[in-house]
């Protein structure tokens, strides 16, 4: 069974503004009739009788007529007359004002065509635009110029929203290219290291532990690399545990179990609860602490504080160590962005991406600021429990 064609909405709105003419133009047509028709001529609305007019046209041909009845025949004759005259004039107004409305009519239904084509060229362009967009060519845009009405607004909405998804999708890109890079180093370092025993014959027990020792390390930093990517996969579907935490808790236990190696903890825990995931709490912590430990100065300074401002929770972790400048600071949450000063140490480059990560699907944010003397200030800002989110995923 085949589908009735719709009607497009272009004809949709040309048929609205034609009905609409339509009904309008016979609305004033019917005012016009009734208010011409209710122009009564002022007399005796009754007929005459037959003899009454025999008396008139004798009267007419007489050679000398009687005034008053001559008169009076005049007056009846000037009714008669006004009334034929008010019958052609109706009949007249009527037909030539439904001609007249037929062709406006016509001229409406083309100007509404043509009306209704420029309304929709806008939606057009933006249907052009939603075709050519793809996950490979985001680049095509609306660009629409004209009055602001809503049909710009909606075309700016438009743009606004692909500008977001190509920038999404470029950083999905880099990231995918980043992580594919980092998880190839550990496997190449494995296949270097035993390739290297296995084209020796006369490999020493001592050196095959050192493969091992080598092989198990490898695995580690693909292993701590797997389960941060997982960690921001997970970050991805938003925030699904809602207990409350407070973050001055949370410190001592990561600063319990962390290994600070030789730094010196200066610690100023206020009560600061948020509501969220505990478990991804302690790992936002962990991050902080752990980063704050690895890039620092030998015999250097962990500063870390928790506090509650404005109905915000703040942690603050700071650190002594190498200079760092404002643009490395800006760009320190981003994927596998490492320091050039810190890309001798070990780690996966993503300790500060789940920091921000894990910050903003509990609505808050993550900023750092150089340290005047060398190292680095992280801040995390989330809402105080009961306090509505700013942001991140439900």
């Amino acid at each position: 069974m085949s589908r009735r064609p719709r009607l497009t909405v272009r004809a949709r709105l040309t048929l609205l503004y034609t009905s609409l003419f339509a009904v309008c133009g016979a609305i004033v047509i019917a005012v016009s009739y009734v208010l011409v028709a209710r122009l009564e001529p002022q007399g005796q609305s009754q007929p005459a009788p037959a003899d009454f007019l025999v008396r008139c046209r004798s009267e007419q041909l007489s050679a000398h007529p009687h005034e008053r009845l001559l008169a009076k025949c005049n007056a009846y004759f000037q009714l008669q007359g006004a009334r034929h005259q008010r019958e052609v004039t109706l009949a007249h107004l009527l037909q030539y004002s439904l001609v007249t409305l037929a062709v406006v009519l016509a001229l409406a239904a083309i100007l509404g065509w043509i009306v209704a084509g420029g309304v929709l060229r806008p939606v057009h362009r933006i249907t052009a635009a939603a075709r050519a967009a793809s996950e490979r060519n985001l680049s095509a845009r609306v660009a629409l110029r004209g009055p602001r009405d809503e049909l710009h607004e909606l075309a700016e909405t438009f743009d606004e929203m692909l500008d977001r998804l190509q920038s999404a999708f470029d950083s999905q890109q880099r990231f995918i290219a980043s992580a594919s890079h980092e998880l190839r180093t550990p496997l190449a370092v494995m296949r270097a290291t035993v390739d290297v025993v296995l084209d020796n014959p006369d490999s020493t027990p001592a050196e095959l532990r050192e493969m091992a020792a080598d092989i198990r390390t490898a695995v580690d930093h693909a292993e701590h690399l797997v389960a941060a990517l997982l960690i921001l996969a997970r970050n991805e579907r938003g925030l699904t545990v809602h207990d409350e935490i407070d973050l001055a808790t949370v410190a001592e236990d990561v600063l319990d179990t962390a290994s600070l190696r030789d730094r010196r903890a200066h610690v100023t825990l206020e009560p600061a609860v948020i509501s969220g995931d505990p478990v991804l709490a302690e790992r936002l912590i962990a991050n902080l602490v752990d980063n704050a430990a690895r890039y620092n100065t030998a015999d250097g300074d962990i500063w870390i504080s928790t506090r509650t401002v404005a109905g915000s929770s703040e942690l603050t972790v700071a650190n002594t160590g190498p200079v760092v400048s404002p643009a490395d600071a800006d760009r320190i949450f981003q994927p596998f962005q490492r320091l050039n000063d810190r890309t001798s140490h070990d780690g996966s480059g993503l300790g500060l991406t789940i920091v921000a990560s894990i910050a903003a699907i509990h609505g808050g944010t993550a900023t750092a600021r150089p340290r005047n003397n060398g190292g680095l200030s992280v801040t995390v800002t989330i809402p105080s429990a009961g306090t509505p989110a700013q942001g991140g995923k439900e």
